[in-house]
């Protein structure tokens, strides 16, 4: 009886020695005369315990992890092929607390299936909801997306449903799909996990966004940095072609919608959708001004759909399932989930996926098992480099985009940095400054001229040069750069310096806290 085994093909499972671990594995069942079907499957999330290998058997797929090429024999020697006991099984993949306690909607798929194989796709529901997508009315599709409640998962937050619904009324014989794969926020890997691991769901989510508002082509933007992400999209997008889930004549439907991946150059300015749009038609990535919006007229002046990977992925399950599905998971104006990615600090790294009401506290303690060092957490950064930090006062709030803005936090991507009592929280205020600094595009002078004299500023405040007047400086800086700046990459800059200032005026030399709303 031939038994299957999966390992990851997943970038942080390679970059562990996956490829090593399953040539391994072939060699050992070989010399044992051992049938076996290797499956490279995507990372299920858990990273401190990559490479993760599972063995499928009677009683499910049973775990072991981390696992070397070294340990392959002895795994042999325990019975692994029949789930046997060894100091690396972790017992039933499905059983473990980290996955249990999720609400898999957008990763359902990831880490179970063969991300390059279109019957393990459509085995687990997938095109099922283009499926039924191809019997509706474009007005319908879009109706469907407003009522689920999703809200653009690149930072924005902005109802996805209406960005659609405006392209949808774009009078226009070429419109555009256009997905923001520029993955360049610290502490995030949905993105690339998503076209690595589960890539026929970023395929098919596109093309319902093309039959929702009359679109013909699509394009994936991201980023060189992504080898491994832009080569599982690639084939994937042949594979389907080739089956008729793209092209000219989709299943038979008379409708076209075709797929092309572009690379940028890792400028982190072109993670915002006008100067993407500029990088795509071959210009330099600057930002521009609006209106007009890039609904009416974006790339090569059409009108154009902008969503990120996780919006555009989370499209099929809402098809599929209905829109009051969806709509269930969540709380407020927040509906459905998120995959949060713990990084930094933390012991047990990787990506959570939960409704949106969570908590820091929950995330990082239940699922992240607190910091690495074993240190107290002094500060989280939510939503990127350009996020607020978080003091442990804001642990339990829900992560909901309301409740967030309602103290000047942002949830954007769900990428989670934490921080131990070591940190430095002023010479994190200077990185932010600094951080902008280079990736400006430099269009605009608050953010170009605003983010080097902040790194001037802050350097002398933490020189111990006259803190009290240096700070009312650096305040008055990050009130020019929010309001004056052409883009978030100089109006968020603020959020990082402004919540380090008040949260920890310690480490700037102040003595108290400023008063602050609830």
């Amino acid at each position: 009886m031939t038994t299957t085994i999966f390992v990851p093909r997943d970038s942080t499972a390679l970059a562990l020695g996956a490829d090593e671990v399953a040539q391994a594995i072939a060699a050992e069942a070989a010399r044992r005369g051992a049938d076996v079907r290797i499956v490279r499957n995507g990372s299920r999330g858990m990273f401190w315990l990559e490479p993760l290998v599972e063995v499928q058997t009677a009683a499910g797929r049973t775990a072991y992890g981390p696992v070397t090429e070294d340990d392959v024999a002895a795994l042999f020697d325990a019975g692994f092929l029949t789930g046997g006991q060894h100091a690396l099984a972790l017992g039933l993949t499905d059983e473990m607390p980290f996955l249990k306690q999720q609400e898999r909607l957008t990763f359902a798929r990831v880490g179970i299936t063969d991300p390059l194989s279109l019957d393990d796709y459509i085995a687990h529901e997938g095109f099922a909801g283009l499926t039924r997508a191809l019997t509706m009315a474009p007005e319908q599709i879009v109706q469907e997306v407003l009522d689920s409640g999703l809200r653009g998962r690149g930072g924005a937050a902005f109802p996805t449903g209406i960005k659609w619904k405006t392209v949808l009324a774009a009078q226009s014989p070429v419109k555009y799909i256009v997905c923001n794969a520029d993955e360049g926020d610290s502490g995030t890997f949905s993105d690339r996990m998503v076209m690595e691991d589960d890539p026929f769901m970023l395929i098919e989510g596109m093309t319902i966004a093309g039959l929702a508002v009359g679109a013909e082509s699509g394009y994936i933007y991201t980023r060189s940095e992504y080898p491994h992400a832009i080569a599982a999209t690639e084939a994937a997008i042949a594979t389907a072609t080739q089956a008729g889930w793209l092209g000219d004549n989709i299943r038979g439907s008379g409708k076209r919608f075709t797929l092309e991946v572009r690379k940028g150059a890792g400028a982190y300015v072109c993670g915002e959708e006008t100067a993407l749009l500029e990088s795509l038609e071959g210009k330099r990535g600057v930002v521009r001004a609006k209106p007009p919006l890039p609904a009416l007229k974006g790339l090569f002046g059409q009108p154009t759909v902008i969503n990120n990977v996780i919006s555009l992925a989370t499209v099929p399950v809402i098809l599929a399932r209905g829109a009051k599905f969806y709509q269930d998971f969540g709380m407020g104006r927040s509906r459905g989930t998120l995959p949060f990615q713990l990084a930094g600090n933390i012991k047990q790294g990787g990506l959570v996926e939960k409704a949106f009401g969570v908590t820091l506290r929950e995330l990082m303690f239940d699922f992240g098992g607190g910091t690495r060092s074993g240190r107290a957490i002094r500060a989280v950064q939510v939503g990127g480099p350009l996020g607020a930090y978080l003091p442990e006062s804001r642990f339990d709030a829900p992560l909901d985009y309301e409740a967030y803005a309602a103290f000047g936090a942002v949830v954007g991507h769900g990428g989670i940095v934490v921080f131990d009592e070591t940190v430095d929280m002023a010479k994190m205020a200077r990185y932010a400054m600094e951080f902008c600094a280079i990736e400006s595009c430099g269009k605009c002078t608050p953010c170009r001229i605003g983010s080097t004299r902040g790194v001037e500023v802050i350097d002398r405040i933490i020189a111990g040069d006259q803190p009290v007047k240096h700070v009312a400086l650096v305040r008055d800086l990050c009130d020019t750069m929010l309001s004056g700046s052409l883009c978030a990459m100089g109006g968020m800059t603020p959020y990082p310096v402004l919540s380090a200032l008040n949260e920890f005026p310690e480490d700037f030399g102040l003595s108290a806290k400023p008063a602050r709303a609830a």
